[in-house]
């Protein structure tokens, strides 16, 4: 990959955390502590540290970014899909991070006591997505879309959540499905 979209790919991540950082995001857990895996969903932990239950969607992010990256993008040099890619997540991450949001997930998913993402949560998940896309762009489709359904499939068996339903729970939240999230 030509140096100049390692640049800009740098920059975005640069703009996201000075963004984040702007809008008062603690860029540790309260704690003080950094882990490198937090596996407490119902936490204030949670969405905290360097990787948590929710990497492996932002992972599937980048196979989900790297496939439309060669369906709209693939006259276009592959640096300009990664930069397309992390600027789509890193808008996520500081979208998410509003206290609009915030309160969606409160109210409508099985966070229920989610106050959003540390600063290192936020970089960290945009980079598991960099991680997912460069998976994907170097290994046949059908065993991409293989881990992805495995990583839904195991994250749902865990924590009863995954990226398919949350984001069936932001969108058009099922009660029963909240419910039945609620009961772990």
């Amino acid at each position: 990959m030509d140096k100049k979209w390692i640049w800009a790919a740098l920059a975005i991540l640069v703009t996201t955390f000075c963004v984040l950082l702007a809008m008062d995001r603690p860029l540790i857990s309260a704690s003080g502590y950094i882990y490198l895996w937090h596996g407490v969903v119902q936490s204030s932990e949670n969405s905290q540290h360097i990787a948590d239950w929710y990497t492996p969607s932002h992972i599937v992010h980048g196979f989900i970014f790297y496939g439309l990256g060669y369906l709209l993008l693939r006259k276009y040099p592959k640096g300009l899909w990664l930069c397309a890619a992390l600027l789509l997540e890193c808008g996520w991450e500081i979208a998410e991070n509003t206290p609009a949001v915030i309160d969606r997930y409160r109210s409508v998913t099985m966070a229920f006591g989610y106050s959003g993402d540390s600063i290192l949560n936020s970089i960290c998940d945009a980079l598991w997505m960099v991680a997912g896309f460069l998976f994907a762009s170097r290994v046949p489709v059908l065993l991409t879309a293989g881990i992805a359904v495995i990583f839904e499939l195991f994250t749902l068996y865990m924590i009863r959540d995954n990226l398919t339903l949350n984001v069936l729970m932001l969108l058009w939240p099922i009660d029963a499905i909240k419910e039945w999230q609620g009961a772990i």
